[in-house]
């Protein structure tokens, strides 16, 4: 008896899908092997002592004694007190993420659920300081510093971070499509009052934008070198240090603190891994969800 047409067409479209769900694996497995080797490659250059010429995939004996080196008198004559830059770049980045996503998310709520004259001028204003760079007022903001004695202090680091634009509209989109007014309006004729309407109904919704915009706020904040380098001077913070670490390697290649110096990039970003982790079920939804208007 002769197959079917119908029989032999479902064969054909299982084989052609079962080709593509192999292809599209092979490339996903390449994807993540070229995203994960040159983190693969750091792990193990911070067990040598220094850097050698070419590629070795083995690891070395070396990495306790690295640890020592890295928390040593030296090291922090050298380098700056190495616990001290990470419990900075802990402060400014922590503080700095908490207030740049919740305020954020209080002017988006206010520009989505307030009807006022300027809402769409102020909406479009602060989309325009998107555009401005951070060093075109990078000089005046050195001088304010200067005139009100906050330089080598945390304030001019983590303040700033309140305006945020790119956060703003990343919640103001997510709003848009999560947050109907009807449930403001609800929670108004229960007499709720307007903050604890968005602390205690607002923020729930909002944990999925929050948790996104939390992850790239703290690692842009915990990468940040160029306002760090400009307003401190005695205090380190992770990027400063791998600075200093990074110019005393090029002025000679040869020196055994090149593997001390991938140890210390190797503990700085696991900080940066455990926040990810923590967070990275809000990721999909978060970013599904702010990045469509419903």
């Amino acid at each position: 008896m002769s197959r079917t047409p119908d029989v032999v067409g479902q064969k054909t479209s299982g084989t052609s899908l079962l080709i593509r769900r192999i292809v599209a694996y092979v490339v996903l497995i390449l994807l993540v092997f070229i995203s994960l080797f040159p983190f693969y490659l750091l792990i193990i250059n911070a067990t040598r002592g220094k850097i050698q010429n070419g590629i070795d995939f083995l690891p070395s004996g070396n990495m306790m004694n690295n640890f020592k080196k890295l928390f040593s008198d030296d090291s922090a004559a050298r380098y700056g007190n190495i616990l001290q830059s990470f419990l900075n770049s802990f402060i400014i980045s922590g503080v700095s993420c908490v207030i740049s996503v919740y305020f954020s998310a209080l002017t988006a709520y206010a520009i989505h659920v307030y009807d006022f004259k300027l809402k769409k001028f102020a909406f479009t204003f602060i989309l325009l300081i998107m555009m401005v760079p951070t060093q075109a007022s990078a000089i005046g903001f050195y001088r304010m510093m200067i005139s009100w004695g906050l330089i080598d202090s945390f304030i001019p680091l983590i303040v700033p971070s309140i305006a945020a634009p790119a956060v703003f509209f990343f919640m103001k989109q997510y709003m848009d499509s999560s947050l109907p007014l009807e449930i403001v309006e609800a929670a108004r004729i229960d007499g709720c009052g307007e903050f604890r309407t968005f602390n205690s109904i607002v923020t729930p919704i909002l944990k999925p934008a929050f948790a996104v915009q939390g992850i790239f706020q703290f690692v842009a904040s915990w990468n940040n070198y160029f306002m760090p380098r400009m307003i401190l001077q005695q205090k380190k913070t992770i990027p400063l240090v791998l600075q200093t670490m990074k110019a005393e390697i090029l002025g000679n290649p040869q020196v055994a603190h090149a593997g001390v110096m991938s140890l210390y990039m190797v503990l700085a970003i696991l900080p940066v891994v455990i926040v990810y982790l923590c967070l990275s079920k809000f990721i999909i939804r978060g970013i599904a969800l702010g990045s469509v208007k419903g």
